[in-house]
């Protein structure tokens, strides 16, 4: 069984948002025309308190800098994907009928969640294993945003977890901060993770 896990294409990360990732836009049609070819279709969804710790207005800091939380070293973002505003919501155009689950992650105050599987520290699980484990799915295809951070740390996370796991570049948009897209790929390689194309 193989699943489609669309991370994250939310307005905030499209252009216009809160935290626009450039082209985030374009990849919503090709991922729509690539759902039905799949077992199951899962969403990710960005999913932030107000004041969230991972904001740098919380720590009257500027955006991307970088401070040290207990779980290890966080990037300070604008605020984005705030519960309940239209920056959270999915781009209006992706076909959210054709999933069989939603995966909220970051709702915690005190901790971000890049990956669609842990949270930051790395321990505290999504759930997300335990469906696709019951449903009987071994293989994963990720596309979505961005492609150097929740992409990036959800795909590491399923190959470590046991899943084969690829990432199409073509569909996913990335920051690229400070060098974060060639460190992403390099550790998406590094944990078997195929890059398709």
């Amino acid at each position: 069984m193989h699943a489609l896990l669309v991370i994250d294409v939310q307005n905030d990360f499209c252009p216009g948002g809160a935290l626009a990732v450039a082209g985030g836009d374009e990849i919503v049609a090709p991922i729509n025309a690539l759902m039905p070819t799949f077992d199951a279709v899962i969403l990710t969804q960005d999913w932030h308190p107000a004041g969230h710790s991972s904001f740098a207005s919380t720590h009257k800091a500027d955006p991307m800098t970088v401070t040290q939380m207990p779980y290890g070293p966080q990037v300070l973002w604008p605020d984005h994907c705030v519960i309940g505003t239209p920056g959270a919501t999915f781009h209006p155009d992706l076909n959210t009928n054709a999933a069989d689950l939603i995966i909220r992650k970051g709702f915690n105050p005190a901790i971000d969640s890049y990956s669609a599987f842990f949270e930051n520290d790395h321990t505290t699980p999504t759930g997300l294993e335990g469906y696709l484990r019951t449903r009987g799915i071994t293989d994963l295809t990720l596309v979505g945003l961005a492609t150097d951070f929740c992409v990036n740390y959800s795909a590491v996370d399923a190959a470590k977890l046991g899943f084969n796991v690829t990432v199409k570049p073509d569909l996913c948009r990335a920051i690229d901060f400070d060098g974060s897209l060639d460190a992403a790929y390099a550790s998406m390689k590094d944990a078997n993770v195929k890059i398709a194309g």
